[in-house]
């Protein structure tokens, strides 16, 4: 049996972009990426803070140190630029590492850097 946990969160990073005509995904900061350990066409849930809309997409690399999160596609229906939001990513594992397991859990600043990690 393999069971879903929590891998990494970005807690309350804040959504830079809106880009409706991009063909789907989520951008995200290339050093926000390689800090979290959430990799390049990863799969990653989204919830939004200021309207509670929760949805599924799967992340692609932006520049390095911009702070870019950037919601394209049909996802940029569903956020504002300014509104806060949490990204989870998960892994699948066995009961035996799943007890042992800790997710890197990351609260962010209003620049999309990383001020906490928990």
């Amino acid at each position: 049996m393999q069971l879903t946990l929590l891998k990494a969160k970005l807690h309350k990073a804040t959504v830079t972009e809106a880009n409706l005509n991009y063909t789907g995904s989520i951008t995200i900061d290339r050093t926000l990426l390689e800090q979290s350990g959430i990799l390049v066409w990863e799969k990653v849930s989204v919830v939004n803070n200021n309207n509670g809309a929760r949805f599924e997409t799967y992340v692609i690399e932006g520049e390095a140190n911009s702070g870019i999160i950037c919601l394209n596609g049909a996802a940029a229906r569903l956020v504002q630029p300014g509104d806060k939001i949490i990204i989870m990513a998960y892994a699948s594992m066995s009961p035996e590492e799943a007890k042992e397991h800790k997710p890197d859990i990351f609260i962010m600043d209003d620049e999309n850097r990383i001020s906490e990690r928990i």
